[in-house]
């Protein structure tokens, strides 16, 4: 098998969605990096999984809302690999629901700090190597939760809707250096963090039933693809019909 010449990074891809993507990038042809903040168990779970099919994994892990160390763990990825870390995907997220008259600070800035800042100590060192490169490709993990709202999520939905706004200017800033960034916005997928979603809510959605990671994952295998080098600065649900 030839090894890749390009690296994916993937925030959050412990587990979940990101787990799903970790696997699907690699299986595309990408040097896969998985970061993950604290769940070193089951992110080399996903790597194990990921060279068991003759793919490339590597573990990073660090948590993306601390600058410093976003800004320590990218300059080791570069002098550890040459190789262009060519895919972003921007997926490490967190849910601390309260209505909002009983929100304390710490669950708005932990949630929205990770999400946005998060975005920020991330993206902002990749771009320039991208530039340099003239071809990049920057996906944004939203959610449902950014254009429907949803009640006790005040914060998590505000820090969602916030990447989008991130996702279209950036992409106008990118489009002529052959770099795309767009948005995904899962509704309900098959994760931890649904795992307590009452049936009447599953039978609002127009597909009845619940999405799978892997579906996720695939749409965003497309968008990191030479395929979609003509999509940027969009917004794509994945939701089964559920607006």
């Amino acid at each position: 098998m030839t090894a890749p010449t390009r690296r994916a990074l993937v925030t959050g891809g412990s587990r979940g969605i990101g787990a799903a993507i970790c696997k699907r990038l690699a299986a595309d042809g990408y040097a896969v990096i998985i970061n993950y903040r604290s769940r070193s168990d089951a992110a080399e779970e996903v790597a194990a999984a990921i060279r068991a099919e003759g793919g490339e994994a590597t573990l990073k892990g660090f948590d993306v809302a601390d600058r410093e160390a976003v800004e320590a763990a990218l300059k080791e990825m570069q002098a550890e690999d040459e190789r262009p870390i060519a895919v972003l995907v921007n997926n490490a997220g967190i849910a601390r629901d309260a209505m909002l008259p009983r929100m304390e600070w710490e669950q708005w800035q932990a949630v929205t700090r990770t999400t946005l800042d998060g975005f920020y100590n991330v993206t902002q060192p990749l771009v320039m190597p991208m530039i340099r490169k003239r071809w990049g490709r920057i996906i944004n993990i939203s959610s449902i939760s950014a254009v429907k709202g949803n009640q006790g999520q005040v914060n998590y939905s505000a820090a969602k809707a916030g990447l989008l706004g991130a996702t279209r200017s950036l992409a106008v800033e990118l489009a002529k250096r052959k770099i795309t960034v767009n948005a995904v916005t899962p509704g309900l997928i098959d994760t931890e963090m649904i795992e307590n979603v009452p049936d009447f809510v599953v039978k609002q959605i127009p597909a009845r039933r619940i999405g799978k990671p892997e579906e996720v994952a695939a749409l965003v295998g497309f968008l990191a693809s030479e395929d979609a080098a003509y999509i940027t600065g969009q917004v794509i649900g994945i939701n089964g019909g559920w607006h």
